[in-house]
């Protein structure tokens, strides 16, 4: 279970589009049948009835909403990467028990992003051609990403996956730990880029999903950073 934390992008008002209609009862309006939906009037304009099905409209979505969930896919691919190294490279049960958690939460988001972009006619893929992603060549978890890919915040580069790769035991344990802080860290500034772009962040699915990102990294990144004995 993810740990909640107060985020300052809970601060974040809802999209205005979602506050524009206002319901009144029937009864408050002198009507005889169902509800009233009333759209409020600019200063000086009367306010319009509007039909009782009525229903906001979602806010648009920006380029910066379709590019976070396009690159978090790759992002969480190559957490989901450097987990399957674990077998044959380290007995740390409790290094195990992290990288299950964090292999099956980054594959059921990954599947919520691929699906939330379809629903809304979006490639799962962010198209950068010429451009790879550290780590990822080869490796295809379903997004269609191991041929061209492009490098985002916390990534590990190719010579990180490599000695990774190469590495067991503790150097593996040491190496896993402040790899996966690292690339927790670029999922921490993908969330913060998103909320800073003017108009950005305002879908609900995408506002709570990024949200939930943020405290659910913040949280491992604590739990790893104790593994290591640093504090946090």
């Amino acid at each position: 279970m993810r740990v909640p934390i107060r985020s300052k992008w809970a601060r974040v008002s809802l999209p205005l589009a979602l506050l524009s209609f206002t319901a009144f009862s029937a009864t408050a309006l002198g009507q005889s049948k169902g509800p009233v939906v009333v759209r409020p009037g600019a200063p000086g304009q009367p306010s319009t009835i509007l039909p009782s099905d009525t229903r906001p409209l979602p806010p648009p979505l920006s380029k910066k909403d379709i590019e976070f969930m396009q690159g978090m896919i790759h992002h969480h691919a190559q957490a989901v990467e450097m987990v399957d190294l674990m077998p044959g490279r380290t007995t740390n049960k409790e290094l195990r028990l992290l990288g299950a958690r964090i292999s099956q939460s980054q594959a059921d988001e990954m599947n919520f992003m691929k699906r939330w972009l379809m629903a809304r006619g979006q490639p799962v893929e962010m198209q950068m051609p010429g451009m790879k992603m550290s780590g990822m060549e080869g490796h295809d978890h379903g997004g269609g990403h191991s041929m061209s890919s492009m490098m985002m915040p916390g990534m590990l580069t190719p010579e990180q996956m490599a000695a990774l790769k190469a590495a067991s035991g503790a150097e593996f344990d040491r190496l896993f730990l402040t790899g996966m802080i690292q690339h927790h860290g670029g999922a921490l500034t993908m969330v913060k880029e998103l909320f800073e772009a003017a108009g950005s962040g305002q879908d609900a699915e995408l506002f709570n999903f990024a949200t939930d990102v943020d405290s659910g990294q913040r949280a491992e990144i604590r739990i790893m950073q104790k593994m290591l004995g640093e504090k946090p």
